[in-house]
This record gives structure tokens, sequence and C-alpha cells, in this order.
């Protein structure tokens, strides 16, 4: 009895140890890991809100180029390093006399609205930037009635140049819009069609929703590239960097599209974003308007326009404006460009210097009233500026240390209309920031052809700088190219036609709950959505493995 006894409680201690055995084998099989949740959408903040969703219509306002860098594509994208790769476009090939380009298409591109996309569409868009009616921003419309375009085949289209223009395939960058959709749009009804806040693209999302709160966009089930890791993107629009950082705060979004150097500080402060920052390719200038001789007779003085420079102590701007976000500029050429000439002396800041240019060229403050003149015309202008923090700020700084010289500036606000203003050439002095692509080609810029309907916004006619441009646009060969963009580099710092202040930083600020984000170098801000096909957000889920057990018979 007593050993019957003993065997069974050996055989509950033993039934107790299996069950124990098999507890412990289940917590040991449930594993917690962390998947891509396909099922979020990132909602980012971004100030203003969109007017014109058409690549090209965009120029004017930044939201407008954030939805189109989403939507649309061109034939071709820029990386961050400046290299070309293929988008709508497979291939390219171009002519031993350097004049035609030919483009091969992809075959797989639909548009958001499932109609398939063909050279149709790239020679109907070509159409429109040439009609003399195009109400766009002029130099796209100086750029392309100059070339000829046409189509081979429903897959292969041609441009054909007057001369040879190794820098072309890079305007090719600009985004396809649907003939299908636009063709009975008389060129100049297009700012009004409804089609500018309904877009059809070919881009990786299309748009659901738009309103004056909120875009929403959702993934391009015909999208011939890799396929968007997100539910979907929202861009929420608010009145100011301000609003939209508050609204981080409260977990209203998850992204902030721009941080302003001037909430750096605020926002160091939000534990649970991950700030991004890289050089624009880009550079602050004030414009010097060198077409109104009569009213402003000292910005035709070079040795004014450099005392302007001298007088400027820019690392104190960039300190005090962008909390030190930035790089002083040496001309209009970007530093880490191949173009870039290092041994060029800068003009630095050096007000003994201004004083005595100023004085030199008779600018003397005669009457003691603290403001320079010369047959009786003061050395005052008024500088333009845009509404925004930043800006304001770096140009009333600009004023104070210019009434240290004896210049006189009345600084004046715009909401909106700065480019308008700039195309017009209606301002006297201007603060701007001027975008630049991946060749460092300055000839739009500066090159006196483009005084009317370019981007020559100072109306700079310098007749050894174009030449050195026109020249340096012409070749193949960087090496050679450098040797002309040198010399461009040495007139402009000599004549100095308009000042130019420094390369600005973008601060970007995202979530860290959103993985995959790279920032590259950046020819516009909308180029941070360039990866964002691999941005994805991460959840955790518990997995239950199922084991199988091998019993053998007793």
């Amino acid at each position: 009895m007593g050993r019957y006894i003993r065997w069974q409680a050996i055989l509950a201690l033993t039934g107790i140890a299996l069950v124990l055995a098999f507890l412990g084998f289940l917590s040991l099989s449930r594993t917690t890991i962390a998947v891509r949740d396909q099922s979020s959408r990132y909602v980012e903040g971004v100030v203003g809100e969109p007017q014109f969703i058409n690549p090209l219509l965009m120029q004017y306002n930044q939201v407008d180029q954030d939805l189109s860098a989403l939507l649309f594509n061109g034939l071709v994208k820029v990386d961050g390093q400046g290299n070309i790769e293929p988008d709508l476009a497979r291939s390219w090939e171009i002519s031993p006399d350097k004049r035609r380009y030919i483009f091969k298409l992809r075959r797989d591109v639909r548009w958001h609205d499932g109609e398939p996309f063909t050279a149709d569409d790239v020679v109907f868009t070509i159409s429109l930037m040439k009609d003399p009616e195009f109400p766009g921003m002029p130099y796209l419309s100086n750029l392309w009635q100059a070339i000829s375009v046409g189509k081979q085949d429903d897959y292969t289209v041609f441009f054909d140049l007057l001369e040879p223009f190794p820098t072309f395939v890079e305007f090719t960058e600009i985004g396809i819009v649907p003939q299908h959709l636009l063709s009975d749009v008389p060129v100049r009804d297009l700012l009004n069609h409804p089609f500018n806040l309904r877009p059809v693209g070919t881009g990786a999302f299309r748009l659901d929703a738009v309103n004056s709160e909120f875009a929403r966009l959702s993934p391009n089930p015909f999208y011939f590239g890799p396929k968007p890791q997100l539910a979907g993107i929202e861009l929420r629009f608010f009145p100011s960097h301000k609003t939209a950082v508050a609204a981080y705060a409260n977990e209203q979004i998850n992204g902030l599209g721009q941080i302003p150097s001037s909430l750096l500080p605020e926002v160091q402060d939000l534990t649970t974003l991950n700030l991004y920052t890289a050089y624009l390719s880009s550079y602050n200038i004030i414009y010097l308007n060198l077409l109104e001789a009569e009213d402003l007779p000292f910005f035709q003085e070079a040795d004014v326009r450099r005392a302007l420079l001298h007088a400027l102590d820019r690392q104190t701007i960039i300190n005090q404006a962008l909390h030190g976000q930035g790089l002083i500029a040496k001309g209009p050429i970007l530093p880490w460009s191949w173009a870039y000439n290092a041994q060029q002396p800068p003009v630095n800041y050096d007000p003994t210097a201004a004083i005595g240019l100023l004085n030199d060229a008779g600018w003397l403050d005669t009457d003691g009233d603290g403001i320079r003149d010369k047959d009786g015309v003061p050395l005052a202008f008024t500088l333009l500026s845009s509404s925004d923090t930043t800006k304001r700020q770096v140009a009333e700084t600009a004023r104070q240390q210019w009434q240290q010289v004896g210049v006189a500036v009345e600084i004046e606000i715009l909401d909106s209309g700065l480019s308008e203003r700039l195309a017009n050439h209606d301002f006297q002095a201007a603060l701007a920031e001027v975008l630049l692509g991946g060749d460092p080609d300055p000839y739009p810029l500066w090159h006196a052809t483009q005084i009317e309907g370019g981007q020559n916004y100072a109306g700079w006619d310098n007749t050894d700088a174009s030449v050195q441009l026109e020249i340096g646009r012409s070749l193949e060969n960087r090496g050679q190219r450098n040797d002309y963009y040198f010399a461009f580099q040495q007139i402009f710092a000599n004549e100095v036609p308009s000042l130019v202040l420094f390369h600005p930083t973008y601060i970007y600020g995202v979530s860290q709950d959103i993985l995959g984000v790279q920032l590259m170098p950046l020819s516009n801000p909308s180029d941070r959505f360039r990866t964002v096909s691999d941005w994805y957000i991460l959840t955790e889920e518990t997995i239950f493995r199922e084991s199988q057990f091998n019993q053998t018979a007793p």
C-alpha cells in the first residue's frame, strides 16, 4: 500500500513537471516582434496652402512644389549628388552633332486614373510651355520655345536644339501632365482649370482630397516604381511655422515640413522629434536693381556695390537670424560644386574698406544727418523681403549694419507676390533665395539675354560675363567648362552685380516613429520626399510559433 502511494506521488510530481515544462515551452514559443505597419499614414505640417498643384505652374508656391513632387514625374530625375537618372524615360541618346536628344519611354506607366502614359503626353506638355500664352514662369516659356519636340512612336520622343546644350537633359526633369485631361483647355485658361486642385499624375501617390486645411494622398496602385510602405501621406496646412510646431507638440501631426532656424531652440525640446539637416543647393541674395539708373544711380557704381557687401557682417546675420545654420557664400556657385573656384578671394566683412570706397566714390555725409549723398541724391533705397520670420530678421540686420556706414534702408514686407515683383524688376533691392539645379550652369540667372523674361532679376548686362557663360554651357568636358566658370566668378567678384549672402541649411523634423527617412543634399525642399517610398512605421505584434512534437510510444 505504501509503495502504491509513493508511485502515485511520483506520477503526480511528474505530471506537474510536464505541465510546467509545457507552459515554459509556450512561453518561449510566444515571441513579440516589430513589423512594418502598412495601415498608417504620415501627417506632415507645412506652412501655406496649395494654389496650383501642377508642375508647370508650381514655381511660385512651395506647397504646390511639395505636392507635385509626390504626384508627378519627369522624364528624368536628379539625385542628391546632381546625377541624372531615368524616370519616365528608360534611356536616352544624343546625336553626333549634339543637337538631337532621343528618349525611350517606359511602357508600364499609367496615370492615376488608369489611362496609359505615352509620348503624346510628353509632346503635349512641352507644347503648353512653348505656347506664347503660357501663363507660367517666363523662363520656362523662353527655354522651350527654342526647342522642337516630336514623337517617333508611342514610346519614343525627340527634342531638336538650335545648338549643342550639354545640360539640356536636366531640364527634362519637369513633371509631365496628361493630354487626355487637358487637351481641350486653351493655354491662357490653364490657371483657372479644376485640374490644378484635382491633379492626375504618374507619381508614387495620388491625391484623394484637398481643401484649405489638408491634402490627403494614397499610394498609386499603378505606380511603376517601388511601392510606398505607408498607407498614405497627409500634408496639413498651417498659417505659420510656430502653429505647425504647436500642432506637433499636441500630437496632431508627426512631421514638420520645414523648421526655420529661429524655432530651432524650441523644437530641440521635443524629444520625440528627429531632426534632419542638409545644405540647400541655394543661396540667399540681395538683388540690386541695375535697370533703374536714374532713380538708383549709386547701384551703377561697382565700388558702391562692393562697399555694400563689405559693410555686411554675414556671419553675424547667420548667427542671429539663422542660429548659425548657414554658410557664408563666396559667390553664385555652390562651394561643393565641381565648378567652384576655391581660390577666388572673397569680399569679407570690412566696414573700414566700405567707408573708404564710399568716400572715394564721392558719397559723403555732408549735412551730418547720418545719410551719405552725392549731387543731391541720398544713398537710400527700399529693401523688399517676404514676411518669413527668418527673412525679415536678415533684412533688418542688414539694414542696421548699412546704417553704420551711412546708408539708409527702408524695409518693405510682402506676404506674397515676391516672385512676380522680381520677374517684373519691380523693386529697388530685394532679398530672395535662389534654388539651383544639379548642373552649376549660371546662364539662366546672369546672362544678359535673361533680363527680360528670364531670371536675371538684377538686370546685369556684362558682355564678358555673358560670353563666359555661353561658352561654358556649350562644352561637355568639366575641365574645359571650369576655365570659363572660373573666369565668370572672377568677373562677378569684381563687379558685384548683387550681394550673395549665404547658403542656408534646411531643417526637417520627423517623428521617431517614422523610419527610413534620409535627407540628402537638396535642390528644393520638396526633394525631402525623394526616398518617401522607403519610409515606414513599426508596430509590435505578438506571434505564436507552432512546433510539432515527435512522440515515441513506450
